[in-house]
């Protein structure tokens, strides 16, 4: 009978769960490079299968990935270019609003205004008593603290658009970087494996990276087909700013199952505080429609080819996804719901037919 050393026991299990805490505060530190890593890898084999469809056109793989490259920096480029003349001019508007209120001498006794606005507003309102209230909560405010806040707040979101900035930067050098070596990058994991299970491991992979692809390719286009459509529709209605709204509803589209109707709310509410209630509530018919047309018509023709997934795993998937990793889990959970279905169906269950 082998007696085991209390000793030895507990000292390795001390060191396991050191290791394990080791290793889960490893992973904790470098969340932000594993979430840039694995964002730009699921761009990567999004833009893969049209680096395939030039290649197939004879073109080399340094001019497929090259040309895939700038034509999705030439898109973003463009709905750039066609946002911030809007945002310029609505602020050119603005700063002219206030000259002309400053030039009318509105800035010159603010308190006197509002009152005199109060008095006209509210006829029946003791305008002097609520002044007073609101005095002497002026008052009992700490205004350095608030500040104080104020300053860190602005100072924060400042930093915060800075890092989304650099992080953008580093996520497409490192998807130019995985595009244009994904033929390597699959040869080397697929030597990993035995040579006599390597064929098909080399056939689920390509299965499992087609399918992430599509679903890429897939999800845009649906996007790209929402903010056309909005941008169509907005503009024969006379929605304020409508090239504005039609890229809201390009983004929002870009996230599954809750994308269109999140985005569809904002555009909606935008039309009621800056268009007008009639804008706001044709607006709302529309995507009414729109939605019911994009789920049962639009979404299965374009994403038929690329995941095949019951509805109730793409809820649960994109809601896990999301419970642990925000958007990117959302966006990259079917996928891999998708490629678990695979390994299942072809692999799993084919084994215990065997048996």
């Amino acid at each position: 009978m082998k007696i085991h050393n209390p000793f030895r026991t507990a000292l390795l299990a001390t060191l396991g769960v050191g290791l394990g805490l080791l290793l889960i505060g490893s992973i904790q530190n470098l969340q932000t490079i594993l979430l840039y890593v694995g964002t730009a890898l699921f761009l990567s084999l999004g833009l893969d299968p049209i680096v395939a469809w030039l290649e197939r056109r004879k073109l080399p793989r340094w001019a497929a990935v090259l040309i895939t490259i700038l034509g999705v920096l030439a898109a973003f480029a463009g709905i750039v270019v066609m946002v911030i003349p809007i945002i310029v001019q609505q602020i050119g508007q603005l700063v002219s609003a206030i000259q002309d209120l400053a030039e009318q001498g509105m800035f010159d006794d603010p308190v006197g205004a509002i009152q005199d606005w109060l008095h006209t507003v509210f006829p029946a309102l003791n305008v002097d008593e609520v002044w007073g209230y609101i005095e002497d909560w002026y008052a009992s405010l700490d205004v350095g603290a608030i500040g104080s806040e104020v300053g860190s707040s602005i100072i924060a979101i400042v930093g915060s658009i800075i890092g989304g900035f650099a992080g953008a930067f580093i996520v497409l050098i490192l998807t130019i970087y995985f595009t244009a070596s994904t033929p390597t990058l699959k040869r080397s994991m697929y030597q990993l494996v035995p040579a006599s299970k390597r064929a098909r491991f080399m056939d689920l992979g390509e299965q499992i990276t087609d399918s992430v692809g599509y679903y890429v390719i897939g999800q845009v286009t649906l996007g790209v087909i929402n903010g056309v459509l909005s941008a169509i529709f907005l503009s024969i209605i006379k929605a304020p700013f409508p090239a504005v709204l039609a890229v809201i509803a390009f983004f929002f589209s870009l996230i599954p199952l809750v994308g269109t109707l999140t985005g569809s709310t904002i555009i909606v509410l935008l039309c009621l505080v800056i268009g007008s209630p009639t804008t706001a509530l044709v607006a709302a018919i529309y995507y009414l429609v729109y939605m019911q047309i994009e789920a049962y018509v639009i979404s299965p023709r374009i994403m038929g080819r690329a995941v095949s997934v019951p509805g109730a795993v793409v809820v649960i998937a994109a809601l896990a996804g999301g419970s642990l990793l925000g958007l990117l889990g959302a966006l990259v959970a079917i996928p891999v719901a998708a490629s678990i279905l695979i390994i299942f169906r072809q692999v799993v269950i084919p084994r215990q037919n065997e048996r």
